[in-house]
């Protein structure tokens, strides 16, 4: 982990890759991820840990179902959402968006269970930030 600041927009600008975050830094057990997101991802579910987004530009729509039941939220730009643990859900975004995530350090980015991945979707624990040389 690095010991100094960390700028969002150069983190984004550093890569150009869609659904394959990469881990800008830690906290405690956690990694603080960002990534640039377009169209859909795949149905998933985290068992064991909740996830959480926050929308730094553009605007991500999060399919849930729980409980028979299906809806969709849209976060706009400056939104956080959590999706709780054990929740079956698809985020889609209809235009190029950038997000932040927080999730345990390790957790999968198509969860513990999940669809057929597609090609354009990473399933992966996160790629580490290229810092400047």
């Amino acid at each position: 982990m690095s010991q100094e600041p960390v700028s969002l927009a150069s983190a984004l600008a550093s890569f150009a890759d869609q659904w394959s975050p990469r881990i800008v830094t830690t906290v405690n057990d956690y990694d603080v991820r960002v990534a640039k997101v377009e169209g859909e991802h795949v149905w998933h579910v985290h068992d064991h840990t909740d996830e959480f987004f926050l929308v730094l530009d553009g605007e991500l729509h999060i399919a849930l179902r729980a409980s028979g039941t299906e809806r969709t939220v849209v976060l706009p730009r400056g939104s956080v959402f959590t999706v709780p643990r054990g929740t079956e859900h698809k985020p889609y975004a209809p235009v190029p968006t950038e997000i932040l995530l927080l999730e345990p350090t390790g957790t999968s980015t198509v969860g513990d269970r999940h669809d057929e991945v597609p090609a354009h979707v990473d399933a992966t624990t996160g790629h580490a930030l290229a810092r400047p040389a």
